[in-house]
């Protein structure tokens, strides 16, 4: 009795998936719930699990390949089908690194003697080096020739004396002498003139398939850039009360809720304030109507191995900063893991991206389609500002605001980022919803 492993329901208006990483190989032994292969959809990588205990069969679909909802990608065996595939000693055959080859092995030999063609990308290294598969030894399975071993035939190439003539160039009894000692190294020196580059290039690129994720993300950018008429205005916020604030109070936040008084739970209220103050940075367009959205929805782009994911703390304004704070810190918790699901990511209506993590002084962020606004948040430096009449050092930020000009106008936009100012500077505007 064998079960079908079949790629899942992935999401609404997702319908394909790339095959990742196998986890298991045929023939392995499987627990229930155990991941058994990774799906790369164009919004988040999910693990397929076993669904009981048992041997992998054959797997039919490989990494890399691309399947829709509800293929066919392996069959599960029960117990019993880790012995019926026996060979006929009595004795127990020795471990196979392919199990399900065991039963086919006598017939092996014979269809052993054919050299494999190279894969892909030996076949890219052969036509840029100039060699042939046939001049090359190759050290994979039965002969294949790899992409390292054309690197090492370049390299060997290149480095062999430009005096000796190859068998072609061999001098015959009836040519002068002279002619042989011009018409050999200048054979080679041609050869070896050009496989030096090639052996460079081959050596330093690397060619990887662009996940779905990044494929997507590549997509959605350029599609913010070519639909909407996006603009930035910037301004500045000085940090020191929220710092202030933040020493105060981050050993008491911590200890009654559980998770850390941060930055990003402050610009988020700061947001939704700003975001009731000027609407149209909350609403986005639907052909020609404007879609005007009354609840909040914040996505916090967070970076991850894989890309930037953009997770959605709904009805933010609905929660406490506390609460805020603890759905971030999950949300960047299972981002890290890969554990955030199609849901997680979807009806934001409006994005924060904080690049000060990584360093940046300043940036113009990319519209996260069809929302009408992001936020750039950036790092904190001390720049010296005047405070009545004096100047003095001060913790400094510079805030961008991406919008779409369609439907944000200059004096909102610039609006928008006074009210965050205002907040930030002022975090007692937060208790009184000023």
């Amino acid at each position: 009795m064998s079960i079908e492993i079949r790629v899942p329901m992935l999401g609404e208006s997702v319908t394909e998936a790339t095959v990742g990483k196998w986890f298991k190989q045929a023939g392995d032994p499987v627990r229930a719930d155990e991941p058994l292969v990774e799906l790369e959809t164009d919004k988040v990588t999910v693990e397929v699990p076993a669904p009981a205990s048992g041997v992998l069969g054959d797997i039919l679909v490989q990494s890399g390949s691309t399947v829709a909802v509800g293929s066919l990608l392996a069959a599960l065996k029960d117990g019993a089908a880790n012995t019926s595939a026996t060979s006929t000693p009595p004795k127990a055959p020795p471990p196979q690194p392919q199990p399900e080859h065991v039963a086919t092995k006598a017939a092996e030999p014979a269809a052993n003697t054919t050299v494999p063609p190279p894969p892909p990308a030996a076949r890219k290294a052969l036509a840029e080096s100039g060699f042939e598969a046939s001049e090359v030894a190759g050290s994979g399975r039965r002969g294949q020739v790899l992409k390292e071993d054309v690197i090492n035939a370049v390299a060997a190439a290149a480095t062999r004396p430009s005096t000796t003539p190859s068998p072609q160039d061999a001098p015959n009894s009836s040519a002068p002498t002279n002619a042989v000692a011009v018409h050999a190294p200048q054979t080679i020196a041609m050869r070896d003139l050009r496989l030096p580059s090639a052996a460079n290039d081959v050596t330093r690129e690397e060619r990887v398939k662009m996940s779905k994720l990044r494929q997507t993300i590549a997509r959605r950018l350029k599609e913010a850039q070519s639909t909407a008429a996006m603009l930035t205005t910037f301004n500045d916020v000085d940090m020191s009360a929220i710092m202030a604030l933040r020493t105060q109070y981050k050993d008491v936040f911590e200890k009654r809720h559980g998770v850390k008084l941060g930055f990003m739970g402050l610009f988020v209220k700061a947001c939704i304030q700003a975001l009731r103050d000027v609407p149209s940075v909350n609403a986005e367009i639907d052909g020609d109507e404007i879609v005007y959205k009354n609840y909040y929805h914040i996505g916090v782009a967070v970076g991850t191995e894989k890309g930037l994911v953009v997770p959605v703390v709904r009805d933010a304004d609905q929660l406490s900063l506390a609460g805020v704070e603890q759905r971030i810190n999950e949300f960047g918790k299972r981002a890290r893991d890969g554990k955030l699901s199609i849901e997680d990511m979807q009806g934001g209506t409006f994005t924060i991206s904080n690049g000060g993590v990584y360093g940046s002084l300043m940036s113009t962020p990319i519209l996260n389609a069809p929302q009408s606004g992001i936020l750039g948040m950036h790092r904190i430096e001390e720049r010296p500002v005047v405070r009545n009449g004096q100047v003095v050092a001060r913790p400094m930020m510079y805030l961008a605001l991406s919008y779409d000009h369609r439907l944000v106008d200059g004096k909102e936009a610039v609006t928008f980022l006074v009210r965050v100012k205002e907040c930030l500077e002022d975090p007692q505007r937060f208790i009184l919803e000023l």
